[in-house]
């Protein structure tokens, strides 16, 4: 009699995992074994739950055609926020002439894959340029204003000579594009951080606009680039002066840059202690920016317990040896 009772179930467990046509001759199945089990056992109550069978099968297929349908759903809007991502983070060359080069990139807002930082990597006939940036808030809501940076970076980068042009490219597109789209809560701004290293290698010359400081590895020394005068954050200019700088730091074979977002430093463990970004870096041996990109993603990871609360971008870079 137990065993009779639990028929009903299972087309309703079912229509949790199975398509609307398994689900229905499931069943159809638990009804047949109904009414065989009342042949031995005509005490059972077979109408009673007979009835409860056909009932819970009809809605168990409703259910399962609705949940297909959010299924579907779920599967082009991904298929949309995977086509977003493309758009602002367009696959990279791992390798340009002998400037190796790898990227991460986590969402906080996991279901739609993409957020508000953005990178960035071009070779022009003055170098290669990279940028790297993050638009203040996350989601969806923030890709639009990295769409429009990282769209006025890839042309400006090879239009323009001098860094600070390029940079004054991206703040009016910024602009355009926040006076088009303006924002419902504060002004939306962006910090962003430019860097061009000549084919040869050699140097480094960094813009920086309020963004984390890149960290320069070189023989398992670690130097944080802080810019001794930061340039205005992107949308900013108009407020605060267009006054850029750029700066040149020393960029030899085998060095190792992380270029970054605040995801990253900002990332917290359960008793609230910020991740230790520059002495996890000095603890890395000398290694490819793949390897340590991976690492960086699995500490990270285990660092936060799997909890991130901002978007998560970063660059590495190494000059290699000519």
């Amino acid at each position: 009699m137990a065993f009779s009772r639990l028929l009903p179930a299972a087309p309703a467990l079912a229509a949790a995992m199975w398509p609307v046509l398994p689900t229905v001759l499931l069943g159809t199945v638990c009804l047949l074994l109904m009414i065989g089990l009342s042949l031995v056992f005509p005490d059972l109550g077979t109408w009673w739950t007979a009835s409860g069978i056909i009932a819970v099968t009809v809605a168990a297929a409703y259910g399962s055609h609705v949940r297909l349908q959010r299924e579907r759903t779920l599967f082009q809007v991904r298929l949309v926020a995977d086509a977003a991502q493309q758009v602002v983070l367009s696959p990279m060359p791992r390798r340009l002439g002998n400037i190796e080069i790898e990227s991460l990139y986590l969402a906080a807002a996991a279901e739609a894959r993409i957020g508000g930082d953005f990178y960035e990597v071009v070779d022009t006939p003055f170098g290669i340029r990279l940028l790297i940036g993050d638009v203040r808030g996350k989601g969806l809501p923030a890709v639009g204003a990295a769409a429009a940076i990282v769209n006025a970076f890839r042309e400006a980068a090879f239009g323009e000579a001098a860094m600070v042009d390029v940079a004054r490219r991206l703040d009016a597109s910024s602009t355009r594009y926040n006076s088009a789209f303006p924002s419902d809560g504060a002004e939306r701004f962006a910090t962003a951080l430019l860097v061009q290293i000549p084919h040869g290698g050699g140097r480094i010359d960094i813009l920086n606009c309020g963004h984390p400081p890149p960290m320069l590895l070189n023989r398992r020394r670690l130097r944080v680039l802080e810019s001794a005068t930061p340039s205005p954050l992107i949308s900013l200019a108009e407020l605060v002066g267009d006054h850029y700088n750029v700066e040149t730091y020393d960029f030899d074979p085998g060095d190792l840059l992380l270029l970054y977002t605040d995801g990253i430093a900002e990332a917290r463990a359960r008793d609230g202690e910020f991740f230790p970004l520059a002495a996890w870096m000095r603890r890395q041996p000398p290694t490819p920016p793949r390897e340590l990109l991976t690492a960086l993603h699995r500490d990270l990871l285990r660092y936060s317990r799997g909890r991130l609360d901002d978007d998560v971008a970063a660059l590495a870079v190494r000059l290699c040896e000519p």
